[in-house]
C-alpha cells in the first residue's frame, strides 16, 4: 500500500489520503528523493525496488531530484483538510514542495512599499469638471 502511495505521489506530485497514511508516507518518499539526489546505478535500483513504475523512477532521477539538489531535506508537505464525510477519517494532502518562484518571498518592508498609503486608499474619486 505504501509503495503504491509513493508511486502516486512521485507521479502526480500531490496525493489526498488519511493522516495516518500521510505520516507513514513521508519518510519513504523523502528517502526516494534522497536516492534520486544520489543518482548512481545502485540508488536507481533501490528506488525501482520500491516504486512500481519505471517511468516514475525516470521522472524522479531526471526532473524531481535536480529540483531538490540544494535542499538538505523536507521535500514533503502535509496539509490537513479535515474529516472525510463518509466515515469521519481525518484527511490530508501530501505534496512535494516546489521551488520558490521569483519574488515569492517578500520582506515586510517590500510589502509596506507596495501597499498604498491610507490617504490614497480613502480618497474619493474626483468628479469630472463641467465645461
Amino acid at each position: 500500500m505504501l509503495r503504491n502511495l509513493v508511486t502516486s505521489l512521485l507521479e502526480h506530485e500531490r496525493v489526498k489520503t488519511t493522516d495516518a497514511k500521510a505520516k507513514e508516507l513521508r519518510p519513504l518518499a523523502e528517502k526516494m528523493i534522497g536516492l534520486g539526489k544520489r543518482g548512481d546505478l545502485h540508488a536507481r535500483r533501490q528506488a525501482l525496488a520500491v516504486v512500481r513504475k519505471a517511468e516514475v523512477v525516470r521522472k524522479l532521477f531526471e526532473t524531481l531530484s535536480p529540483r531538490y539538489q540544494s535542499r538538505a531535506g523536507g521535500y514533503i508537505r502535509i496539509v490537513k483538510l479535515g474529516t472525510r464525510p463518509g466515515d469521519g477519517a481525518p484527511v490530508s494532502i501530501v505534496e512535494l514542495i516546489g521551488e520558490a518562484k521569483e519574488g515569492a518571498k517578500r520582506t515586510k518592508a517590500q510589502r509596506r512599499r507596495e501597499k498604498p498609503k491610507r490617504s490614497e486608499r480613502t480618497k474619493l474619486p474626483e468628479a469630472p469638471s463641467k465645461p
